[in-house]
């Protein structure tokens, strides 16, 4: 280490913050409100370490220009001031510290004694051993891309179709990826993945955490890595372990030629942001970034005991994003991925974390204040995971507008059902029209609703039907971890099995699943690897599986399951009526003799009763969807108006007979979807009449309404 400067520190400003070249120089801004003084610390390509004291403070932003330091300039920083866990601060110039501003961030975490600030115990005195030798660094980072006019698709949410996927585990497998791109940003917008998607018909990948984030030491402990992402460490920089380029700034041209290719094949971007927590886990975590810049001031700590942290997220801490200075962070950070990395949204892990106020969860918090009014973040997809860990953190349904919420309730409503568990379809049948019941009585729309049956988080579509307990061993945790209650039904057979007849029951409940899923109201959400008959082998708490286990394995594709899915989307696409941007009202249409834009049937061919929808016994219904009711207008003011379909669920195991609704519903109808076939297309054109029909056992149908000219 050279403790001599290396250039002037000129004054510089305090705006903006991070390290940001301007053609001759580098300004580099820290926000600090407790420090005594601040260290800038460059770094040459052999690891010597050059420290500039920045002297020049303006509304606690310590800040400084060094001509002559460029893009590509390795640079951390060294924080002094009061070491006192009791108080909440924990200063230590002995810890090299990453920008939270960081574009892009270089070197990985190694596990050493160093990282933590503390020495004997998270109370005891600080730790005086340096952790530059173990630490990433920030990395200066001046990137001028060709967009070549690349414009956001903006993709209404009525026809988008979103896949959550992994970046590193799309391709990992993918043989007609070339091996040096293999999971990695580039990996992900090759010809070869991204055709699949356009295949497939979805609109817009979800991308787990691609903001740098580094491994837990207890996973380093144990041999583990953090594989899914949700501990986050830099806010603005893209993984660079995702990147064919290197970590040294390329990453950033990666991520946005990525972002380029998928805008082109007319797929939109959306990121999995995890802004409730950082990688610096609890007390007893190690001092990486924020602890060491301002403890205090970036985590909530508890008021009781500030050597501790108030904790929404089980993560160990929870950002305070009440404190101008953080909610500050996170709005710069969501602005800086809209408009230099051009992404189209982002769906937030842990959501009412962000909206607490000193206890509880806020509808009118900061955060939603600044979001709903920021002209930039407003615009693009939010989504929200509405739930944490804390006391009330259970918030479906009660997001404000513009927000949209990944359904849970959806989830364990569709999973009871085809599980065979006695709920009835009242509950069905909210959610298979958008889930008015949440979203309504504020003003949102049905794709307020993002539908899912699996995520990135529990078993796999084809565990789901493979496993009724989760076998999380490899995990280390003696199978503890995980959720245990999984609404899944093995079909009979413990895992894997030769019995045919199970294999073909598993098959069609897949289909079943997918199909409500991609026929429902609302907007879909597929898991990456569900169309091509994925499995984790039961482990449904893959976050530290980092390898075959949890990546996608294009050797051992389900072509039957990925032609059902496109199938199915297609007839999505194709069919506004499947798409309403309104809620249904269930009123009698004029001049259609009686029909309604809505309305339920029983086996019977009645429409249900009062005492049908409470029937908890009750396995099948029928959903009649008349496109002649659709309320909306197209761009040029024209009524909308779709052909009608009748969606025939039967959850039991036997077959059952159903009579088909005559005029003035239908005069005929043709099935264009039964989950009896592998690929859900029936074999020959297939026109049946009004009248009683048998449904095999455990399927669904979709009959598209024919009537008389």
């Amino acid at each position: 280490m050279i403790e001599h400067p290396v250039a002037e520190v000129l004054p510089g400003s305090p705006s903006p913050l991070g390290a940001h070249w301007d053609g001759t120089g580098t300004n580099f801004a820290l926000w600090s409100a407790g420090a005594s003084a601040v260290e800038l610390c460059l770094f040459d390509a052999d690891g010597t370490e050059h420290r500039q004291p920045l002297t020049e403070t303006t509304h606690q932003v310590w800040h400084g220009r060094l001509p002559g330091i460029g893009p590509g300039q390795r640079y951390g920083y060294r924080v002094h001031g009061t070491y006192e866990p009791s108080t909440g601060q924990r200063y230590n110039p002995a810890k090299l510290l990453l920008d939270p501003y960081a574009r892009a961030v270089d070197g990985g975490l190694e596990l050493h004694p160093s990282l933590f600030g503390h020495a004997d115990s998270p109370e005891g005195p600080p730790d005086d051993r340096d952790s530059a030798p173990h630490v990433p660094r920030g990395v200066v980072v001046h990137d001028i891309f060709p967009w070549d006019g690349d414009r956001p698709l903006r993709t209404s949410w009525s026809d988008t179709v979103i896949y959550e996927v992994h970046v590193k585990g799309a391709t990992m497998r993918h043989p007609d990826v070339p091996a040096h791109l293999r999971g990695t940003y580039a990996g992900l917008a090759h010809p070869a993945f991204v055709e699949h998607l356009q295949g497939l018909g979805v609109t817009a990948v979800e991308l787990l955490p691609v903001h740098q984030f580094v491994s837990e030491p207890h996973l380093l402990r144990r041999g583990l890595t953090n594989y899914w992402g949700y501990n986050t460490l830099g806010f603005f920089a893209p993984h660079a372990a995702y990147s064919s380029a290197g970590g040294g700034g390329g990453q950033v041209t990666e991520f946005k030629t990525m972002v380029k290719a998928l805008h082109a094949a007319g797929i939109e971007v959306i990121l999995d942001v995890v802004y409730n927590h950082t990688a610096e886990g609890d007390h007893t975590g190690p001092t990486l970034s924020f602890k060491g810049i301002d403890n205090s001031g970036y985590y909530r700590v508890d008021p009781q005991n500030p050597a501790r942290y108030t904790d929404y997220t089980g993560c160990g801490n929870t950002l305070d994003v009440r404190r101008p200075a953080v909610l500050g962070l996170l709005m710069d950070s969501l602005r800086y991925w809209v408009t230099e990395m051009h992404v189209d949204g982002f769906r937030f892990d842990l959501a009412p974390a962000l909206a607490r106020s000193t206890h509880d969860v806020d509808r009118f918090s900061a955060f939603f204040d600044v979001v709903h009014q920021d002209p930039v973040v407003s615009q693009v997809k939010l989504i929200a995971e509405p739930w944490d860990v804390g006391p009330g953190g259970y918030q479906v349904g009660n997001f404000p507008p513009p927000w949209t919420e990944w359904n849970a309730a959806y989830r364990d409503t569709v999973r009871d059902v085809w599980t065979g568990a006695h709920v009835g379809v009242r509950d069905l049948a909210y959610r298979l029209t958008g889930s008015s019941d949440l979203y309504r009585s504020d003003g949102r729309r049905p794709f307020a609703s993002i539908n899912f049956v699996t995520a990135h988080d529990g078993f796999t579509m084809r565990d789901l039907v493979t496993y009724q307990d989760k076998r999380n061993e490899a995990n280390g945790e003696d199978n503890r971890d995980g959720e245990s209650h999984n609404r899944g039904w093995n079909c009979g057979v413990e895992g894997e099995t030769d019995d045919l007849a199970v294999n073909a029951l598993r098959g069609r409940q897949v289909r079943n699943l997918l199909s409500t899923l991609l026929l429902s109201t609302g907007v879909p959400m597929l898991t990456a690897g569900d169309e091509l008959g994925r499995t984790q082998q039961g482990n449904n708490n893959a976050y530290c599986q980092d390898g075959e286990l949890s990546w996608l394995d294009w050797t051992q594709v389900d072509e039957d399951l990925r032609a059902f899915v496109a199938h199915v989307l297609r007839l999505r696409r194709s069919a506004p009526v499947l798409r309403q941007e309104a809620f249904f009202e269930g009123h009698e249409l004029p001049g259609t003799g009686g029909t309604r834009d809505l309305a339920w049937f029983a086996p019977d061919g009645g429409q249900l009763t009062t005492a049908d929808w409470f029937d908890t016994g009750l396995q099948t219904v029928g959903m009649y969807l008349d496109g002649r009711g659709i309320r909306g207008r197209d761009a040029h003011g024209r009524p909308v108006v779709d052909d009608s379909y009748l969606v025939q669920l039967h959850a039991g195991p036997d077959p059952v007979t159903v009579e088909l609704p005559g005029p003035p519903w239908a005069d005929g109808y043709e099935l264009v979807l039964s989950t009896e076939y592998a690929t859900g297309a029936p074999p020959e054109t297939t026109v049946v009449a009004p009248g009683p029909i048998q449904l095999p056992g455990r399927c669904v149908w979709l009959l598209k309404v024919l009537r008389r000219p």
